[in-house]
């Protein structure tokens, strides 16, 4: 139950409100609008300008406030990217659901967050001192402290894959594939767990002649995060065969 309301006009404002015990964040708000018995105090980020996409160089830039349907319908998304956001959740939740929520809620079916971490996605957090956090390290521990934007390259070719019980479900397995012109390869995988998992993450040579992406590497790696991935939902088994053939497309998709 929300017992108190706050919309602070400035970052530090936000940051000595959230400092406070039982006080939270408040973005797309489609958490904490779920019923609870819990006093909670809440702070309204919309007036701090948190909402803005951008690019910086061969970057893009995504306020915390962005929405998902936002950022998907941003020409600066990458298309892989978008097609996460797609199956991350319905309509009427994209339109209230802000990027910076959606990572701190996420779960390992989160096909957005599966793709931002493909994309070695940097976060900007402000707490008592402010820092860069790789996505990777941040999700294991979501440590408190307010992320006010997200980083992803883009100078990188990606893909993402999945499959699902239907076209419009979470995900059992999904594959998300991103590789730099240098040949730095990064493969996440989710649809399991408590976080999309990093399955991959070196450098191969792209260039002429040079050994490229090898396939069967890429394929081993999805197959082996997926060796203790059972739940009510698929076998382990099943998600390591399934993983390697997404990979793969994946892999066919950044060739062609």
């Amino acid at each position: 139950m929300i017992t108190a309301y706050h919309r602070p006009q400035t970052l530090d404002e936000a940051l000595t409100l959230l400092a406070r015990p039982n006080t939270f964040p408040l973005g797309g708000g489609t958490l904490l609008s779920h019923p609870s018995a819990d006093s909670v105090q809440v702070v309204d980020l919309q007036a701090l300008g948190l909402n803005q996409i951008k690019k910086s160089g061969n970057s893009l830039e995504i306020g915390a406030t962005v929405t998902l349907q936002q950022l998907l319908e941003s020409e600066l998304c990458p298309d892989a990217l978008k097609r996460a956001i797609k199956l991350e959740a319905p309509l009427n939740i994209r339109n209230a659901a802000t990027v910076a929520g959606t990572i701190v809620a996420c779960d390992g079916r989160s096909t957005f967050v599966c793709g931002l971490l493909a994309l070695d996605a940097k976060l900007a957090i402000a707490n008592r001192k402010s820092e860069i956090v790789n996505l990777g390290d941040y999700l294991p521990l979501r440590p408190r402290g307010l992320i006010t934007s997200i980083t992803i390259p883009m100078n990188v070719k990606s893909a993402f894959e999945y499959v699902a019980r239907t076209p419009a479900d979470k995900p059992i397995v999904c594959v998300a594939l991103a590789q730099w012109p240098s040949g730095r390869t990064r493969l996440a995988v989710g649809g399991y767990g408590k976080a999309p998992m990093l399955a991959m993450d070196g450098d191969v040579d792209p260039s002429p002649g040079g050994r490229g992406i090898q396939g069967e590497g890429v394929e081993a790696a999805a197959r082996n995060a997926f060796h203790e991935a059972k739940d009510e939902w698929a076998s382990a088994e099943y998600r390591q065969d399934v993983a390697a053939t997404l990979a793969k497309r994946c892999l066919d998709n950044l060739k062609a």
